[in-house]
């Protein structure tokens, strides 16, 4: 099984996540133009159970022996099971209504609220759990992400109101509302996994009971694959916007259209296996909220490459760098926590 052994490797781990959580939403937003969302979100669903699934017969079968993914999940507690598969449950209830609120309110907004939020509340729980790092640094970080929030959500508001569009103005209140329940969500799941594990990667063999960061991926995956079932099917009789639809729509999307989809799940996963790799030498609130600044990277997408705050006045685009400005600065200081 490959592990990260050193601190300034598990940061880089985290950057990555960063990366790519922050860019996954780029995939729905291309399938949008012609896609709903929720058909979008079952080839995304499928494309992070085949990332664990190959993850943990690539990288996480490395050397054989107690740590190996197949060996390892066989003697995983039903316990630990459990509780990584409830994370999937909880994450995929989380991670649909982030992707309503992209689909109503963009990626600037969406991503800033909610998963800000979800690293604020996040990096409190995962540090309750599993104490590690400087926690003055660290919640000092958090408190100047609470303030990029705060700025965010008052930039989306001055746009939608300064334009005098009602429906604009509606989408305000709907857009942040999901994306406030779903940080509330999402600052959980991470906990149920990184519970689950092992963190002694030197160790000759794991605790019993206990598993590697790739069998909890992969039972995470799993929870993520059943729940969406319920969850998914619910988004589609009921829709944010829009008429309900059947998933008979599937059906009727091309190669290209679900491969997008499935890249999009590619991109989450990649982010989410190392992510939970860097664990071990950073902590479970070092690494969750590193790579929750995920915010910045999707918030600089919709902001520059899609254009989601054209023709807003200055006094939004101050307050888009305030926001820019403040999360550097508290992502820094979460970095220094650790070292």
């Amino acid at each position: 099984m490959y592990f990260c052994d050193n601190y300034t490797l598990a940061v880089i781990f985290c950057i990555v996540t960063m990366l790519c959580w922050g860019s996954w939403g780029n995939t729905q937003k291309l399938a949008g133009k012609t896609w709903r969302y929720e058909l979008f979100y079952w080839d995304y669903v499928i494309g992070v159970v085949l990332f664990a699934l190959v993850s943990g017969l690539t990288a996480g079968s490395l050397g054989g022996g107690e740590w190996n993914f197949v060996t390892n999940l066989r003697q995983a507690s039903v316990a630990n099971l459990g509780s990584a598969f409830l994370g999937g449950i909880v994450f995929n209830a989380a991670n649909i209504l982030l992707a309503a609120a992209i689909s109503i309110a963009g990626m600037s907004v969406a991503f800033p609220v909610g998963i800000g939020l979800a690293l604020v509340l996040g990096v409190v729980v995962n540090y309750v759990g599993a104490p590690k790092g400087d926690p003055l640094l660290l919640f000092g970080g958090v408190a100047l992400i609470v303030s990029a929030i705060f700025c965010n959500a008052f930039a989306y508001r001055t746009k939608a109101l300064a334009g005098n569009d009602a429906k604009s103005a509606k989408g305000i209140g709907k857009g942040i509302v999901l994306s406030v329940v779903c940080g509330v969500l999402m600052a959980f799941f991470y906990r149920f996994v990184a519970r689950t594990m092992d963190m002694d990667f030197a160790a000759t063999v794991p605790q019993s009971g206990m598993m590697t960061p790739y069998s909890a991926f992969f039972v995470l995956s799993l929870g993520i694959l059943v729940s969406n079932f319920v969850f998914n099917a619910i988004a589609m009789r009921h829709p944010v916007s829009g008429a309900p639809i059947t998933e008979r729509e599937y059906f009727k999307g091309g190669f290209t259209i679900h491969l997008v989809g499935i890249l999009g799940g590619l991109v989450w996963g990649l982010g989410n296996g190392i992510n939970l790799v860097a664990a071990g030498k950073a902590g479970a609130a070092i690494s969750y909220g590193l790579g929750q600044g995920a915010t910045l990277v999707s918030a600089l997408w919709g902001i520059f490459i899609w254009r989601e705050f054209n023709g807003a006045p200055k006094s939004a685009a101050r307050l888009n760098i305030a926001m820019f400005v403040l999360f550097l600065v508290g992502l820094g200081l979460i970095i220094a926590a650790g070292e």
